[in-house]
């Protein structure tokens, strides 16, 4: 029996928006998209990571014209994506130590210069832990040297493949297996951690931005401008994982949304050290709306509760606001 055909309206959450005019639409709107991930990877309901570097390496695919090199790091993202001797991966793909993806890109960038190949980019990727931890050094000396590498960190903010270990991505008040809900001051502690964005602003490199997976037409943009240029490159996507965050797998996206709508997660690009553009937040949101939704700061309401830490949350919050002027 036939299926019938199904039409999607425009102005829906549908992806891609497919009855939106041509120069419009998205990557993931058109039938010669890349699928560089394509199904049959292993990854949780919901995952924030899968629907980001499907999104981002589909758009970094149509901007080298199909000419592009993945290096990958250990953890989340290579696991379910290739179990051996499997992969969902529909481009050359390469898998690195969990703390050296960025040298690996570099190592590529290298050769195909000595081929005379500028034709072929490459890519490098890998989530928070082997990013703004295990991977910092490598990633800081790629800065350093300009290497012509698109460096992207799926941020999901823990070490998710390992059980929900704290990584220095994890945000403060929030509970993992090594930051318990218990103790006076319960959850991941305030004043620690990296921004690695501004690191990768203080290095000067040609291109830094944030991004999340709500907003596919701004990811894709700066996929896009990255790709046009040449030299290091860094992208930071806010990518919610379920799992580690106690949270319902069809609230991923409604909570990437929320993150930047509360401030907590400022959306920018800066080129060379000097921030050029923001995105502003279109309806405020307390933080309280966006940490509600997620177990892991659920210690932080109810009785007693953590009132002064949600206070802590909502200062730093509105410091973001601030500094990145991101309310007209």
């Amino acid at each position: 029996m036939d299926e019938p055909v199904k039409f999607y309206q425009t102005g829906t959450f549908t992806v891609g928006n497919r009855l939106l005019p041509k120069e419009q639409r998205t990557v993931q709107a058109s039938r010669q998209r890349g699928n560089a991930l394509n199904s049959g990877h292993r990854a949780c309901q919901g995952c924030g990571e899968a629907l980001g570097a499907r999104y981002v390496v589909d758009a970094a695919l149509r901007a080298a014209e199909g000419r592009l090199i993945a290096a990958n790091a250990t953890g989340c993202l290579e696991v379910f994506s290739t179990p051996y001797p499997e992969t969902s991966w529909q481009l050359p793909w390469i898998h690195s130590l969990f703390g050296n993806a960025a040298a690996v890109g570099t190592g590529i960038a290298a050769a195909l210069k000595v081929k005379g190949r500028r034709d072929v980019r490459v890519i490098a990727q890998g989530g928070d832990g082997g990013t703004t931890d295990i991977g910092f050094g490598c990633l800081s000396g790629m800065f350093e040297r300009n290497d012509d590498v698109l460096y992207v960190c799926y941020d999901n903010q823990g070490y998710m493949n390992t059980g929900v270990q704290r990584s220095s991505a994890t945000p403060p008040g929030a509970r993992t297996a090594t930051t318990m809900a218990v103790g006076p001051e319960p959850g991941a502690p305030f004043g620690q951690g990296k921004n690695l964005p501004l690191i990768a602003m203080a290095h000067a490199i040609p291109y830094v931005a944030t991004a999340t997976v709500a907003d596919l037409h701004d990811l894709e943009a700066k996929v896009e401008r990255a790709m046009a240029l040449h030299g290091a490159r860094y992208l930071h996507v806010l990518v919610p994982c379920p799992l580690g965050w106690g949270a319902a797998s069809h609230d991923t996206v409604r909570l990437a949304r929320l993150a930047k709508e509360s401030g907590i997660f400022p959306v920018f690009e800066a080129e060379h050290g000097e921030l050029t553009a923001v995105s502003k937040i279109r309806r405020r949101v307390p933080a309280a709306e966006y940490l509600r939704l997620q177990k892991r700061f659920a210690h932080l309401f109810g009785e007693p509760g953590h009132p002064e830490m949600l206070a802590a949350i909502q200062a730093g919050a509105d410091r973001n606001v601030r500094r990145f002027a991101l309310e007209d």
